[in-house]
């Protein structure tokens, strides 16, 4: 029975084994880049920008806008692991942050059955995507893509092109709004999150076995896993997480539009992408995931300080994406050519 091998690059314990402490820190510079990067540019803009880059009210806002795209990486990571994509974190975010608000003031629900439905929905997106992928056989691109147009489409016709306005209750307010210790909530939620991912995926058998699958799928399954059970549970998660970061987003802009939302899709993917090239490089992983997002956030709030124009933002995001697939493939095959 073939053996199910993993996909990461870093230098293993007997690579390491012999080698002096500045031979180690070499072998590891590249594994640990994307994190002396983001270091340096810290250092760099705040010897730059000394008044109003490494300031409190700084970190608040950074915190405060990235905490949703850092969700959505999280939730676009999951089933990456599996070797899956997952589209409608960008879509999807759409719709459920528009119904969060609009089954309040249209329908009249309480806050806490109008959260409760748009998770429900959000998970059962989820499981749709997973069923057409695992099911029905469709290429996980195009299934979420055509799943993402339709959730779309149903938040253009729900909405008609207007804005969802109305007032809501202080507490559904309080769900994003809220500080503790001088930071905003968000930041909270998204270290929990990410606490209860790194343990999942790293300690538990269910990460153990989400990674072989996105190794190889064929050996994973030839080694008795039930591979279609645990990749429909990947965009299930997926799905839960981005309802989750349509509810923060609704509690955070207070209005609903069919326009917000879509540009959420890219940086997304790039935080996750990035995720891939360090820490584990060669394979998507929650702490390289979290220093992606945080490459982004300090480049672009340091780009922006410095007189940066509105278009520095999406340029810098498609830039780092094709660097960030660059270096993945890049390492895989260099792994390929060891294996050799």
């Amino acid at each position: 029975m073939p053996g199910i091998e993993s996909n990461a690059v870093e230098p293993t314990k007997d690579e390491l084994r012999g080698l002096s402490p500045l031979q180690k820190a070499w072998r590891l510079a590249p594994t640990y880049g994307l994190v002396i990067l983001m270091v340096g540019l810290i250092v760099a803009f705040s010897i730059l920008l000394p008044a109003t880059f490494p300031t409190m009210l700084n970190l608040r806002a950074i915190l405060s806008d990235k905490a949703i795209i850092a969700l959505l990486s999280l939730a676009a990571m999951i089933p990456m692991v599996a070797g899956r994509i997952d589209l409608t974190v960008g879509y999807g975010i759409v719709l459920w942050h528009i119904l969060a608000i609009s089954l309040q003031t249209m329908y009249g629900l309480p806050w806490p059955v109008a959260v409760a439905i748009v998770l429900i929905l959000g998970t059962l997106t989820g499981a749709l995507n997973g069923i057409l992928v695992e099911v029905a056989r469709i290429d996980s691109f195009i299934a979420t893509l055509g799943t993402g147009t339709i959730l779309y489409a149903l938040a253009l016709w729900h909405t008609g092109g207007r804005q969802m306005v109305g007032a809501l209750p202080d507490a559904f307010y309080a769900i994003n709004g809220t500080f503790i210790f001088g930071l905003p909530i968000t930041a909270y939620y998204v270290l929990a999150i990410t606490l209860i991912l790194w343990v999942v995926l790293d300690y538990t058998p269910v990460g153990r076995y989400l990674y072989a699958i996105g190794a190889n799928q064929r050996a994973a399954e030839l080694n008795g896993i039930p591979t279609r059970k645990f990749v429909i549970g990947a965009f299930v998660t997926s799905g839960f997480m981005t309802a989750v970061a349509g509810v923060l987003l609704a509690s955070k802009l207070r209005i609903g539009q069919a326009s917000v939302g879509l540009e959420f899709l890219l940086p997304a993917l790039v935080g996750a992408f990035l995720g891939s090239t360090t820490i584990k490089p060669g394979r998507v992983n929650v702490w390289g995931t979290i220093v992606g997002v945080m490459i982004l956030a300090v480049g672009i709030s340091g780009i922006q300080q410095t007189g940066g124009s509105f278009w520095v933002e999406p340029l810098f995001n498609g830039t780092t994406l094709l660097i960030a697939i660059g270096i993945a493939g890049y390492a895989q095959r260099r792994k390929g050519t060891k294996s050799k």
